[in-house]
Formats: structure tokens, sequence, C-alpha cells
């Protein structure tokens, strides 16, 4: 049941306003990691590949949401340029683990300062227990969010339509 705290203009407003910050937010770090030759795709994927390195193919299509050979070009991409490795699964011959080079962590470090540098810039108006509060807002958000989207492995969601499955 909707809020009646809230006017509905304000709701409307609200989304919109998160999903312009979130892109202009994605712009500024395209302009500022341009200098490296990075791609947003590329930019997402060296941060995955940081944050979970050793995962393989399928694991980073998903964790990206989009298809296996998507991934696997921009992989491919990724590895002509030296920034990832494709390590064969000791456990299974048929998966190959994905590892960040040297070079790639490199480009990470950089990466991580420009997103610093551009968070601190749009955050410059907020005091600190304003950040904090904003922080524990979204992330409250993210969390409800979280709980509405379904997993791979739960029930499939019904569907709406009489239509059959396929």
């Amino acid at each position: 049941m909707p809020d009646k705290s809230m006017p509905r203009d304000s709701n409307r407003a609200l989304g919109f306003l998160l999903s312009d910050v979130a892109r202009m937010m994605r712009a500024a770090f395209d302009r500022r990691v341009r200098r490296l030759g990075l791609t947003r795709a590329q930019w997402q994927v060296l941060s995955l590949l940081y944050h979970r390195p050793g995962i393989s193919q399928t694991e980073l299509a998903e964790a990206l949401e989009v298809e296996r050979a998507t991934a696997g070009r921009m992989i491919d991409r990724m590895q002509r340029k030296g920034w990832v490795l494709r390590v064969a699964d000791p456990l299974d011959r048929r998966v190959n683990r994905l590892e960040l080079t040297a070079e790639a962590h490199g480009i990470e470090a950089e990466m991580h300062l420009a997103a610093t540098d551009l968070l601190e810039e749009a955050l410059a108006r907020l005091d600190v227990e304003e950040r904090d509060l904003l922080a524990d807002m979204l992330g409250r958000m993210k969390a409800e969010l979280s709980m509405m989207t379904p997993r791979a492995t739960a029930e499939p969601e019904p569907r709406l339509s009489a239509a059959p499955a396929p």
C-alpha cells in the first residue's frame, strides 16, 4: 500500500531524481576514465573482478546481467588488451576462472581514485550527518528492492497471462 505521507508527485520526482543522479554519475565517471581507454562495460568488469577474483564467465555474465556470449566477447577484448586472464579451474576443466593482470590492478586503482574523487565532489554540499543519513536511506531502499528481485534458485514468479509457459 502506498505511503500517504508523501504526495504522489514527490514520489515521482524522487524516482526521477534517483535515476538522473545515477545517470549523471555514470556519465561523469565515464569521462574521467576515458583516458584509461575503458568503456563502461569494461570498467564494470574490472571492478567486479577486483572484488570477486576467480569468478567464472557465467558468474560474471549473471552479475552484469548480460548473456554469457556477451560476457565472453568482453573478456576476449580485455584479454587482448592484457587486462584479464582466463585460468583453468582445477576441479572442472570446462570452467575458466577470471583474474585481473597486474596492469589491470593498476587501472583499477586509478578507477577507484576517480570514483572517490567524483563521489566527494558530488557530495560536497552534504555534511557528514547528511551523508550518513543518505547512505542509510539508500541502503534500506536497496534492501527492499533486493527482496523484490527473484533469485535464480527461487520458484519462478507466477505468470500474469493465461498463456502457457514456454
